[in-house]
């Protein structure tokens, strides 16, 4: 493995500022999209933009550097939140978005996301060659742009544009508001918008500060006692919680209880079935069977797809879905746009709640929520992959029919298990999902005891 090679991951790019992300790297990453986007025929604008964290603006300069010494055009946002930057490319027709961001990680990370104009994710492909290519300075300085070649660069706020899109798309009267902004880029934005739509709106940490001191940046029940705390003593129809770069966000309803993202993408659904009467549902294999429980009695096809929000964006257009939900908290409403920016989840609550004499805790209250256990178990990065080749033979000799769509997913009357390698870490991740708390151990236990019989059996 080249040194610096593990910051690539199969659909980003992420490090740690000074040791594995420096100005010096950023460049070269700039310049490696550059020749891709030649090599590939992607055209020739890059939106760049950033979130905000202390070494964001200083990367986002390196990186647009290297893209302007590859020959490439950039518009550059600067500060905002990711939907914001990817609606400026959207709208400006730039061939491809870059957003410098760590997402959810401690204020001492950072890395870069990449998307085609329309907003949906590079695949690991491009990812992979912009890798290869950091790593051969020779090759790079062979593809320099001239001096009268050179890319020029732009800088562009839409803010107002983004808010008018907004504001001619929901017409939300009579709901009430808390926000959370954790401190992160969704501070920019999102307070201001709601102002903007008129819906009042509490906020809790919704001024920048890129150490993120009142809460980690991913939103979890953990992070977000004082948002559910305030949500039930205020007079507040629903909260909502946005992690650092703001494509998740997480709903608290009306009791001071999280929802899960099943349960929040459940609930527009049906709102949304209500008014078309049938469509297609994207959900990752992690998902909830709620989702197919709920949603395709009332007229929805559920169609599963593998982890990440990548595989989100790309199979929704592919589907013609008309929402995706992963159940990391990544949601797409293709009808609006492709990317996934948090701001539509309170958006769609709030619109659904306008229209109803119903609370949202409610609506809550009508979906079944199934036990769920996540077991991770310790395995090499250079064996974990050849693990699950032998336990997709072995559990589907065992269980017959077995979805290998990402990972292996067997499904049983008694519930549902995942067995998957974690593209990131050393491990190999168990998920299971039961009708009820007793059947959770019985799925559970003997799929833990045969992953780790294969991982002594491969070693």
């Amino acid at each position: 493995m080249k040194k610096g090679s593990h910051i690539f991951r199969a659909y980003d790019i992420r490090g740690v500022f000074g040791e594995d992300l420096t100005p010096e790297v950023m460049v070269k990453i700039g310049r490696s999209l550059a020749a891709l986007m030649e090599d590939e025929g992607l055209g020739n604008t890059v939106l760049v933009g950033h979130d905000v964290r202390g070494s964001s603006q200083l990367l986002s300069g390196a990186f647009l550097a290297g893209v302007l010494a590859g020959g490439v055009d950039v518009t550059w946002t600067g500060s905002s939140s990711i939907g914001l930057a990817a609606f400026t490319g959207w709208m400006l027709k730039r061939d491809v978005i870059a957003y410098i961001t760590a997402s959810h990680l401690p204020p001492e990370w950072n890395g870069i996301k990449f998307y085609t104009g329309n907003g949906i994710g590079f695949p690991e492909d491009y990812n992979k060659r912009i890798g290869d290519m950091l790593f051969d300075d020779e090759k790079l300085m062979k593809r320099s742009a001239a001096w009268d070649a050179v890319g020029v660069i732009d800088v562009i706020s839409m803010k107002e544009e983004y808010t008018r899109y907004f504001e001619s798309r929901f017409d939300v009267g009579g709901v009430k508001v808390i926000m959370d902004c954790g401190n992160g880029s969704m501070s920019l934005i999102a307070p201001h918008l709601f102002r903007k739509l008129k819906i009042p709106a509490y906020t809790l940490f919704s001024n920048i500060d890129p150490k993120f001191p009142h809460r980690e940046s991913e939103p979890t029940k953990k992070s977000l006692k004082a948002l559910m705390e305030h949500t039930k003593k205020l007079d507040v129809d629903f909260g909502v919680a946005f992690d650092g770069d703001g494509d998740r966000g997480v709903i608290v309803d009306d009791k001071g209880r999280l929802l899960t993202p099943e349960q929040t993408g459940i609930i527009i659904a049906k709102d949304m079935l209500e008014e078309r009467g049938e469509g297609i549902v994207i959900a990752n294999v992690e998902c909830s069977r709620a989702i197919e429980d709920v949603l395709e009695p009332l007229g929805a096809k559920v169609v599963r797809i593998p982890v990440g929000h990548t595989f989100l964006t790309l199979e929704a257009e592919r589907q013609g879905a008309m929402i995706g939900i992963e159940s990391s908290g990544h949601m797409v409403i293709p009808e609006y746009f492709l990317f996934d920016d948090a701001i539509l989840i309170p958006l769609k609550i709030a619109q659904i709640l306008s229209k109803s004499d119903r609370k949202l805790s409610e609506m809550v209250d009508e979906i079944p929520v199934y036990p769920k256990e996540r077991i991770d178990i310790p395995c090499a990065d250079d064996r974990k992959f050849t693990v699950i080749d032998s336990l997709k033979a072995s559990l589907s000799e065992r269980y017959g029919d077995v979805n290998t769509l990402d990972g292996i997913r067997v499904d049983m009357d008694k519930g549902w298990a995942l067995v998957r390698a974690s593209n990131t870490s050393p491990k190999i991740r168990l998920t299971v999902e039961a009708r009820c708390d007793r059947d959770l151990g019985e799925i559970a236990e003997p799929f833990a005891k045969e992953i780790r019989k294969e991982i002594k059996k491969e070693a």
